[in-house]
């Protein structure tokens, strides 16, 4: 084409799209962004915010449940759900207006509500609009997956998307998948009153953390009560007298009773209806669009972030990719960047929290690395021991002898946050001996990292230098 109506045209107003949209404009370029739903996407509507304001609720009435712990009368705690689901509701109203319509067209970004289809590398459709643009960026997010088994559509489900939308608090709630999103919602519900039942066909709950944490965690949700079945496969829902599981498990069937159940088995990439075929844009074998290192469609200016591309889908990597995908798209005739993978953290908000940064140890195994693990518990924090949070630890991967800090998992309270030091210290390569000789702020729960740092620095003491100052000391002293 000899004339483009647009530099960059947006698929998708969640986070990555957002932030793709956001950086195009602030370089003045000409973007327009395509939503078909709800500007900010997931993470506003249905996935971050939403879950974080109804885990608050179910913390506040863990606390309230645990009065006495802290010298206060014993009180009846009862959740007032319609209420609770309206304060979710509430939080959302408040941030929407950060991710809305009004705010990015006066940044500059023209947003147009609509289905897109790419009806070639240089256009796309929106209703009865064609744009033409010199390049585009897919960022049209993911859905709850839905598997296939055998009468779940006469029982009825919840996803991630539709929970939401309930009032009334279930008694009963079977929560398929103990994932992340499982997890989170699990816990929420149990403190709250619902009895809740988890069934996981892998051998533990959280699939990508090592065994300890795993445990730590499901110790954790049957001390509130919560049913943990791992190694249980769904096999077929029945709906007769009462809604029935039936699982297939080592030791046999096993049948589940509920009420409501929720799917929480993972997320499909939404790629559906774009005509990404005919272009030839390729799919992995999970569904997600393959891109190369620079976020490169098959086809050169159409680029992809986000849970649609993945392999991380999290906000902070949609946003993170965004960069990349924008400016290699603007920019990239002069100069490309590959998307740097190299320190993701992530975090499930459970209590206790689980935050990791790099390589656990079972991923140092599969990749045979000589390392050593250190940990520190977090049953020794004063500030945790304050704050009727003494539980929980801080594990750090090294190689051997050496304090670079291949990776960090920490379980504990607030441990999405106290992670960031060590996101810091990987992307900038500081290492435990840095991170001992700060300063850290008393009582904190940010000691634990400096007081790992310590464990590390006394497992690695030179010892045949320290039995030489320990002569020297004894000739000082005659």
């Amino acid at each position: 084409m000899s004339k483009y109506e647009a530099n960059i045209v947006v698929i998708g107003a969640g986070s990555g799209g957002l932030v793709s949209a956001l950086i195009a404009a602030a370089v003045k370029s000409k973007v327009i962004l395509i939503e078909r739903d709800k500007m900010g996407g997931d993470c506003l509507n249905t996935g971050c915010v939403p879950s974080k304001a109804l885990l608050r609720s179910a913390k506040i009435a863990n606390y309230m449940q645990r009065a006495t712990e802290f010298g206060l009368a014993k009180v009846e705690v009862k959740a007032d759900f319609k209420a609770v689901m309206q304060r979710v509701q509430d939080v959302i109203a408040t941030i929407e207006p950060h991710d809305s319509v009004e705010r990015f067209t006066g940044l500059g970004v023209e947003c147009v509500m609509g289905e897109a289809h790419i009806i070639d590398r240089y256009t796309v459709q929106v209703g009865d609009r064609t744009i033409s643009t010199k390049n585009i960026i897919i960022a049209a997010g993911a859905r709850p997956f839905v598997p296939p088994i055998t009468g779940l559509d006469e029982v009825g489900y919840l996803t991630s998307d539709t929970v939401w939308e309930v009032k009334e608090q279930p008694k009963r709630l079977l929560v398929l998948g103990g994932g992340p999103i499982g997890c989170e919602l699990s816990q929420a519900f149990a403190k709250l009153g619902t009895q809740v039942t988890i069934v996981e066909m892998m051998d533990q709950l959280m699939g990508r953390e090592d065994s300890d944490v795993a445990e730590h965690i499901r110790s954790r949700f049957e001390s509130d009560g919560i049913t943990v079945l791992t190694g249980h496969k769904a096999v077929e829902f029945k709906n007769s007298r009462e809604k029935t599981l039936i699982c297939e498990a080592e030791s046999g069937q096993v049948e589940v009773v509920f009420d409501e159940v929720l799917i929480a088995v993972g997320r499909k990439a939404n790629t559906d209806g774009m005509g990404l075929d005919k272009l030839g844009i390729k799919l992995r074998r999970n569904g997600t669009i393959e891109t190369d290192d620079y976020l490169r469609t098959a086809v050169p200016n159409i680029f992809a972030c986000g849970d649609i591309t993945g392999p991380y889908q999290f906000t902070h990597t949609a946003s993170h990719q965004a960069w990349f995908a924008t400016v290699n798209a603007l920019f990239g005739f002069a100069k490309k960047f590959k998307v740097d993978y190299r320190v993701i953290p992530w975090a499930t908000f459970t209590m206790p929290e689980v935050a990791r940064v790099g390589i656990n140890e079972r991923e140092a195994q599969e990749q045979k690395l000589s390392y050593e693990v250190t940990r520190y518990g977090i049953d020794d924090l004063d500030r945790a021991i304050a704050d009727g949070e003494a539980h929980g630890f801080v594990k750090v991967i090294t190689p051997k002898g050496k304090d670079k800090v291949l990776g960090v998992t920490i379980v504990g309270h607030h441990a999405g946050d106290l992670i960031s030091e060590y996101v810091l210290a990987m992307k900038h390569n500081l290492g435990l001996n840095k991170i001992l000789g700060t300063i850290h702020l008393y009582p904190s729960l940010a000691e634990a990292n400096k007081f790992v740092a310590g464990n590390w620095k006394r497992n690695n003491q030179p010892h045949g230098l320290l039995k030489w100052v320990e002569r020297f000391h004894t000739w000082r002293r005659g």
